[in-house]
């Protein structure tokens, strides 16, 4: 596959529109929203950085690391062990029915699509969004850090777009978070391909009781 090739179909997997239902997810933001520590474009940034470098990059990003590697290697005895140590690391049971429910619309959308070997995502009857993500930029065997940078942008775009909902913030406002935060990620990417697995870690306790609150919260726009 062309260098081109493997970006077009990059940019498809990382695309808002893709039919997994990303949109539908604040992962807590509109948690933090009706509690008042979110209200404006600087409490937006500071609360996305914050889940972006404690939880996404700690533990999220360098376990996609581990699965895109491990898909590539055909070790399904990895891609189980990572996808179980996702799915365990999720800290509500909306942050869990979340990647949950992505991941097989996503194993449901590359199964569709026609990607060579799919069945072998089978082996897990439940399986995370990151491993469903993993293999498929594996099998269109596109760059491991390429696929991370891309996955993370795709995160943070859908933070700053419940956000655009869920405060509401201006779309300039908007695109400015996105633009600061987004330059941070080559150095993310780096960290998730460094770390250790005993130094992989999601302590982020502040998304964690924004999570649980938002299970019961009254009004809400967002399943997450």
């Amino acid at each position: 596959m062309s260098d081109t090739l493997a970006l077009v179909r990059l940019l498809q997997l990382a695309s808002p529109s893709l039919p997994v239902g990303a949109y539908s997810y604040s992962q807590g933001l509109e948690g933090a929203v009706e509690a008042g520590i979110v209200r404006d474009a600087a409490s937006a940034q500071e609360w996305i950085d914050d889940v972006l470098g404690l939880a996404v990059a700690g533990m999220e990003a360098p376990i996609l690391w581990r699965l895109i590697e491990a898909w590539k290697r055909a070790d399904m005895s990895a891609v189980v062990r990572w996808n179980e140590e996702f799915v365990a690391s999720r800290e509500t049971a909306e942050l869990r029915a979340e990647t949950l429910q992505m991941g097989y619309s996503l194993r449901k959308l590359v199964v569709e699509l026609g990607l060579e070997n799919a069945q072998a995502m089978d082996a897990m009857d439940e399986i995370s969004f990151p491993a469903a993500f993993a293999f498929a930029a594996a099998a269109s065997r596109i760059d491991t850090r390429e696929t991370l940078a891309a996955y993370l942008f795709a995160w943070l775009e859908n933070q700053v777009l419940a956000a655009l909902k869920a405060i509401p913030l201006g779309q300039t406002d908007g695109q400015r978070v996105l633009r600061d935060l987004a330059a941070t990620i080559p150095a993310l990417v780096e960290r998730a391909a460094s770390l250790a697995d005993d130094e992989l870690s999601n302590f982020a306790p502040g998304l964690a009781l924004a999570s649980s609150r938002h299970e019961t919260q009254y009004s809400r726009i967002f399943r997450s």
